[in-house]
């Protein structure tokens, strides 16, 4: 680069500090991520292995709404890890009807920001007593901000070492993914700012250009909305913008520090990639001449109504998943360009529950339709919105066969195993993720592997006719329910979308259904239906009413569902007077409606 006009002591210090406060960070980060680590890790061991003491009920018990109750000082740790998951988790920043961070979100991105603004302006007085002297702050900016660049590159991955430390699967860091770019997405634009005006237009300084201009364009096409409703102009443009960006870095940086810590980022997206290219190959073999006969994985596909369209494909035997997990397809029939990697909810249970039903219960039918028994099928619920859903919405309406390759599975699944109640919410095509927990919550107390006494399971849709897209399901899973399982369904519809449905499409583009349920649901203990949307701060103030001990809340669905459920579980649900009466104990678990 250009000559400095700056002393040599000035220069050293410069040097120097370029080197050893990006270090820094890094050990900050780390040491953070290792205590996260330590934290999740220890809940989950805690999970799998903790056995529930003893209630001891003297004097002191209460018998309120039938659940006995005692207040207890020794509850005051539970107590105060209640109160760090409503603060932490269930305390929001709302934006607009459809943008939520909740306080942990939000400290994370204040830390980070004032983490990197730190480094970037301590020590910056010149040699001859100029404060916050520009070519300090500006260079160690850029610098900084190169050094975030690993890690936000295997932030942004399927398959990265910090969902294996911190034991968070890949979604739910996608956040800090986008926040961290974003933030040295600013960082590098002050710091180009500076070059720009400072120096001759030479090949280093177009090579940064290039690579903020690909930057730019990249993180307009990330805003939710952009990504939402065009989420293939989305994929690729990420995938070039990304390499783009990268590659003018690099040459940008050449010969300085700052490319130190850009090759790693090459490293990391090719490792992704070669895993999720071993993956198809292993679950889509038959494809790839492996084995013999083809078509083993073609989905077939069926319009169940406007807004929903199921696809069932046989999966390969050594493909396993855990309820609520998702995968993402590849059809290139389909898709605008033949590579597009689309994610959804695994809808069907991996598991051979139905297979242990007395004979008179069974039926050759997977979790929500005809076909082969769901255990051996790999089954999707797609919510159609605009692009590759509404192609695919196309093809359902033909109930055509499309040929797809399975990537996968991704995403976490809650082990609900030590809890005493669970309640389930969903709303819509985010019947996805909760009926895949519901089967699995029964399965395991009917092989004695969960402590569970009570499941709720409550979904909320258009129409009643929605429901037989799991009708089936759910009444083996109650028949199967042992005695010690009480099981409420709570079905909310408000409204009857089928006479609809029949004026705007015609008969062959979707399959009709009769608005009343079969009374072989509705005779089923704890099933109710009612019309109108569900009041979820009563109902769950109802269930924490009559529970006592472990309580988990997963939720599924829209963003004003979501919301509905923080609320409802806050102060003084989840307060200190209650857990020290002997109040549940309450986890909640938010599932992006994205994936259903």
């Amino acid at each position: 680069m250009s000559s400095s006009p700056f002393s040599d002591a000035d220069i050293s210090s410069l040097i120097d500090d370029n080197v050893q406060y990006p270090q820094q960070i890094w050990y900050t980060i780390a040491a953070f991520l290792f205590v996260i680590g330590c934290f999740q890790w220890g809940l989950f061991l805690h999970s799998k292995f903790a056995r529930r003491a003893r209630h001891e009920y003297d004097e002191e018990t209460v018998i309120a709404n039938g659940v006995h109750r005692k207040f207890s000082l020794r509850r005051i740790p539970l107590a105060v890890i209640n109160v760090y998951r409503v603060v932490a988790f269930r305390w929001t920043l709302e934006i607009g009807r459809s943008y939520t961070l909740n306080m942990t979100e939000v400290f994370v991105t204040v830390a980070y920001i004032v983490l990197l603004l730190t480094y970037a302006f301590i020590n910056t007085t010149s040699a001859e007593g100029q404060k916050l002297d520009i070519i300090f702050w500006s260079n160690r900016i850029a610098m900084l901000a190169a050094s975030q660049f690993p890690i936000i590159t295997a932030l942004g991955t399927k398959n990265n070492i910090v969902s294996l430390v911190t034991g968070i699967s890949y979604d739910k860091l996608n956040y800090t993914h986008r926040m961290m770019a974003r933030t040295c997405f600013m960082l590098l634009w002050v710091h180009g700012a500076g070059q720009i005006v400072s120096f001759p237009f030479e090949p280093w300084l177009r090579a940064g250009i290039t690579a903020m201009v690909a930057f730019s364009i990249l993180i307009l096409v990330s805003l939710r909305p952009v990504r939402s409703n065009m989420y293939e102009v989305f994929f690729y443009v990420h995938f070039l913008g990304v390499l783009i960006f990268l590659v003018g870095g690099y040459y940008h940086t050449k010969g300085a520090h700052g490319s130190f810590w850009i090759w790693p980022s090459f490293v990391f997206w090719a490792f992704d990639r070669f895993i999720r290219a071993i993956r198809l190959v292993v679950f889509n073999h038959s494809y790839f001449g492996f084995k013999s006969g083809t078509g083993t994985m073609d989905a077939a596909t069926e319009l169940l109504s406007e807004g929903v369209v199921r696809m069932r494909l046989r999966r390969p035997p050594h493909f396993h998943w855990s309820p609520g997990q998702a995968a993402y397809l590849i059809m290139p029939s389909v898709s605008t360009l033949p590579f597009e990697a689309h994610p959804f909810t695994i809808a069907s249970f991996d598991s051979s529950l139905l297979s242990t039903a007395p004979a008179e219960d069974r039926s050759n039918r997977d979790v929500t339709g005809p076909s082969a028994p769901f255990w051996k099928e790999l089954v999707f619920l797609v919510n159609v919105q605009e692009g590759f859903t509404k192609k695919l919405k196309e093809v359902a309406a033909r109930k055509e066969t499309v040929k797809v390759f399975v990537d996968g599975p991704y995403g976490s699944s809650p082990d609900l195993g030590s809890y005493d109640t669970s309640v389930l919410v969903a709303g819509g095509s985010g019947v996805s993720y909760t009926l895949p927990v519901f089967l699995n919550i029964i399965e395991r107390v009917r092989k004695g592997k969960s402590s569970c006494t009570r499941v709720v399971f409550i979904w909320a849709i258009r129409g009643a006719e929605y429901v037989q897209w799991i009708e089936e399901a759910l009444i083996k899973a109650v028949r199967l329910a042992p005695p010690s399982l009480t099981v409420s369904i709570r079905i909310f519809h408000h409204c009857f979308i089928h006479d609809a449905i029949q004026k705007k499409s015609s008969p062959e583009h979707v399959v009709t259904r009769k608005n009343s349920l079969s009374l072989s649901f509705m005779s089923l203990r704890g099933v109710r239906t009612e019309n109108g949307r569900p009041d979820l701060d009563a109902l769950l103030k109802e269930e924490v009413s009559v529970t006592s001990g472990r309580m988990s809340v997963s939720v599924c669905g829209s963003q004003a569902i979501a919301r509905a459920t923080r609320h409802a579980l806050r102060f003084p649900v989840s307060g200190p007077s209650s857990i020290l009466n002997g109040g549940p104990s309450i986890t909640l678990h938010v599932e992006s409606f994205g994936y259903a």
